[in-house]
């Protein structure tokens, strides 16, 4: 019985192949027809439409010829990385950090700024005229961004607009907050959890490239979590995962002892930065002002500090045995500013505590290789896989 494809069906094919030649053009560089053939599974016909179609829309370009075999040479093609753009912000509670990449993922420019007050009504003008200096630093207009990505603490309640679990974002709890980012972004943009994004800059870029189930651990101003299982971010029925703030982790009960612990959490309040000064003061030592005060006191052997990183050591200790039993993760990399600048110091100990309090074979523990930049790296990823899909959507809507 004959079929007869609608002209619904063939452009939808048509989509489909255009999408699959352009996804594999990224992934595997300058390419040749014969080349995108055998990856896509698609014929030489097939391949020769779709690079024109997608070569007269200014996604693809020819980029020069391979010798091949018996003289023969193919032409290669590849994607124009300015056919899109996307803004990257890590919102801090010490700085504000800004990239702009292309759609090969290039970062082209960037701008580090002291944060000012986190409040929107601050925040957001100050962001404003910071993606205007960067989108002017490569010749283009914020409005030239195909898509932005906001990197914050907290969750982003995507039905009220509120963030969640951010006390370090004063203001932006209140119902449609988060849909102010429209004065920095008139592009589409996307709000994601700061921790999950490191943990996939971390599976793209760093320590978790060839590892399937691993967690990104934070702990710095905050604390939290970015878990990767089956090489795919996990976030939990309602974007919660990793929360790791809550865990009943700490001196005592500091949530009777603490009001400010109930709002924090129990691991925060005694594991982030403040929770390591708060311990060498406890500890006799009343002039503590900084973890890495503390850091570098322990490193040159002063004995209060040294006690006050066996404390935390504890804390990180007890947190990860929990997760490794739920989780039995193969990696945890340590971030954030305490994971970084004290990770010489907790990798070895936290280690050595795991073995006794886990029942089998405890992951491996690593400080991230991304650093400071894991936010930004992770913002950049998830921001060129949708921007890629979007330059693609509005060439298919602009040629019907």
């Amino acid at each position: 019985m004959p079929t007869h494809q609608t002209a619904s069906t063939t452009s939808m094919l048509r989509v489909m192949n255009e999408r699959a030649v352009f996804g594999e053009i990224f992934r595997l560089g300058p390419v040749s027809r014969p080349e995108l053939a055998q990856a896509t599974g698609l014929s030489k016909p097939t391949i020769s439409v779709a690079l024109s179609n997608l070569g007269r829309a200014g996604l693809v370009r020819e980029v020069g010829l391979r010798a091949g075999p018996a003289g023969r040479s193919a032409l290669l093609y590849e994607a124009r990385p300015e056919a899109g753009w996307v803004l990257a912000v890590d919102i801090g509670r010490a700085f504000v950090r800004l990239v702009l990449a292309d759609l090969a993922g290039t970062i082209v420019a960037r701008i580090d700024h002291p944060s000012g007050s986190p409040h929107p009504t601050d925040l957001l003008p100050q962001l404003t005229e910071l993606a205007d200096r960067l989108t002017a630093q490569v010749g283009i207009a914020r409005a030239d961004v195909t898509l932005a990505v906001f990197g914050t603490p907290g969750i982003h309640d995507k039905e009220t607009g509120a963030l969640h679990l951010a006390p370090n974002l004063p203001g932006w709890d209140q119902p449609g907050a988060v849909d102010r980012f429209t004065a920095v972004s008139p592009s589409p943009f996307l709000v994601e959890n700061d921790v999950d994004l490191a943990a996939v800059g971390e599976a793209t870029y760093g320590l978790g490239r060839e590892v399937a189930h691993f967690a990104y651990v934070s702990i710095g101003t905050g604390t939290g979590m970015g878990i990767v299982i089956d090489g795919k971010l996990y976030r939990g029925s309602r974007g919660c995962a990793g929360e790791i703030s809550y865990l009943p982790i700490g001196e005592g009960d500091p949530l009777q002892d603490d009001p400010t612990a109930a709002r924090r959490g129990m691991f925060e309040t005694v594991a982030s930065a403040d929770g390591i000064v708060a311990a060498a003061r406890r500890l006799g030592w009343a002039g503590a002002t900084s973890a890495k005060e503390v850091f570098d006191a322990a490193r040159a052997g002063e004995p209060t500090a040294r006690r006050a990183v066996q404390v935390e050591v504890n804390h990180v200790a007890h947190a990860l045995a929990a997760v490794t039993a739920v989780l039995d993760l193969e990696l945890i990399v340590l971030g954030g500013g305490v994971g970084v600048q004290g990770g010489d110091l907790l990798i070895g100990p936290v280690q050595d505590r795991l073995h006794h309090l886990v029942a089998l074979q405890p992951p491996r523990i690593e400080v991230s290789t991304l650093g400071a930049d894991a936010v930004l790296i992770g913002a950049v990823a998830v921001g060129v896989t949708a921007a890629r899909d979007l330059v693609l959507d509005r060439t298919v809507a602009a040629t019907g």
